[in-house]
């Protein structure tokens, strides 16, 4: 694509003389059509497309890799997303074909599922104590829907509240609103002017089309990620280049848009927990190293989750936090447990592999590399701490 004119932006200091013929400007904004066109209506249907083709079936059924000396599967915190349960379970059967027990339990973002009569669900809610928002993993067996009606409302409602946060995240890309937003994530992205453009005008079809095929949509479908998927799709126009750099400053806005999002709309972590104990669920908080407090909040949960993919860096520490509780008897006869996440979304496995997330990609229900590293391993030891214990304990307090 040829390239446009540098221009100052409003406000910049002044460039020194050749400064405009050394700057390498690669997105030509005259050039870009901003309205929707066949190919963008058709990129947008594309990866809303919830079916599978044999080719990404096969990629669910068919692992790269399987763990035959992996005997007990511990999974209580990971997403189907839009692949259905039973080539699920073929999966799992691939990966770990000599278990001898598990307990597998799906949990989905504020999303009741069932997996051979076990129910789960990662909830949004806030913490009034230190005003942030946290998550919590509920586990059930055997729910009676009739009595969870309460709880399921609620659900929705933090689903659709969840779900609005993408069009605050789109207007912060595109309307003019969004510019003090715009500047600032330019800023943290080392973002050219004519990037940031480029990303409004795709942020703004992305709008478009939305409310174009809103009464066609799942609710699923109204997630932050969409954006990161278009952008994927323009690889083939703009160039790998572009499009990276462009995902880059994306998600400095989405970072800004999540930092500011109001709480006020979410329950409160005691209310979610207080319905959940009265059907009898059990309760687990997700990575709590990405918000140090809620271990000081003093929460009636079964326990706490030590590592994930997204929380690494402290989970020595957080095992000898749940036992030196455990020892003190802060929770008196039912001791808090010690669980580990793959945090894994089936929905990274359909995307076509160019374009896949290589890290989240990797991802496995079940597998959690943590409880075989020496060092952690010698803690949990000493601890009395394995996989099988915590899946026959786990399993005893849902009933």
């Amino acid at each position: 694509m040829p390239d446009a004119a540098a221009v100052a932006a409003p406000g910049a200091a002044p460039r020194p003389a050749g400064a405009e013929e050394a700057r390498c400007v690669e997105i030509d904004l005259s050039r870009l059509d901003p309205a929707v066109t066949e190919e963008d209506a058709q990129a947008f249907s594309r990866i809303n497309d919830v079916s599978l083709s044999p080719e990404q079936t096969e990629r669910i059924v068919s692992p790269a890799r399987t763990y035959p000396r992996q005997e007990y599967v511990l999974a209580t915190h990971w997403h189907p997303e839009h692949v259905p349960m039973e080539l699920l379970k073929t999966r799992i059967d691939r990966l770990y074909p000599n278990r001898v027990d598990e307990l597998i339990i799906p949990t989905q973002h504020n999303v009741l599922l069932d997996y051979d009569g076990y129910q789960g669900v990662e909830v949004d809610c806030y913490s009034s104590g230190f005003n942030h928002k946290v998550q919590l993993l509920l586990h059930f067996r055997g729910l009676d829907a009739e009595r969870a009606e309460v709880l399921s409302s609620m659900l929705r409602h933090t689903h659709r509240y969840r779900a609005s946060q993408l069009f605050e995240y789109l207007d912060a890309l595109c309307e003019p609103a969004g510019e003090a937003r715009r500047q600032q994530a330019a800023a943290r992205s080392n973002a050219e002017e004519e990037l940031v453009g480029f990303v409004a005008v795709q942020a703004a079809k992305v709008k478009a089309l939305l409310l174009t095929h809103e009464a066609d949509l799942p609710e699923d479908a109204y997630k932050n990620k969409l954006v990161r998927n278009f952008l994927d799709t323009l690889r083939s126009r703009f160039g790998e280049r572009i499009v990276n750099k462009a995902q880059v400053y994306a998600k400095a806005v989405k970072d800004l848009v999540k930092e500011t999002f109001s709480l006020s709309y979410f329950y409160r972590a005691t209310e979610v927990i207080e319905e959940a104990r009265s059907l009898g669920a059990g309760i687990v908080i997700p990575h709590p190293e990405q918000f140090w407090p809620i271990l000081l909040a003093d929460y009636d949960v079964d326990g706490i989750e030590v590592w994930n993919p997204q929380s690494q860096q402290y989970t020595e520490f957080l095992i000898n936090v749940v036992n030196r509780r455990n020892r003190m008897g802060w929770h008196g006869k039912r001791p808090l447990l010690i669980f580990m996440g793959d945090d894994c979304h089936m929905s990274e496995k359909t995307r076509d592999p160019a374009e896949q997330d290589a890290a989240k990609a990797a991802r496995e229900i079940g597998l959690q590399p943590a409880w075989h590293d020496f060092a952690i391993r010698k803690s949990l030891i000493i601890n009395g701490v394995s996989r099988r214990k915590i899946i026959n304990e786990y399993r005893s307090r849902l009933g």
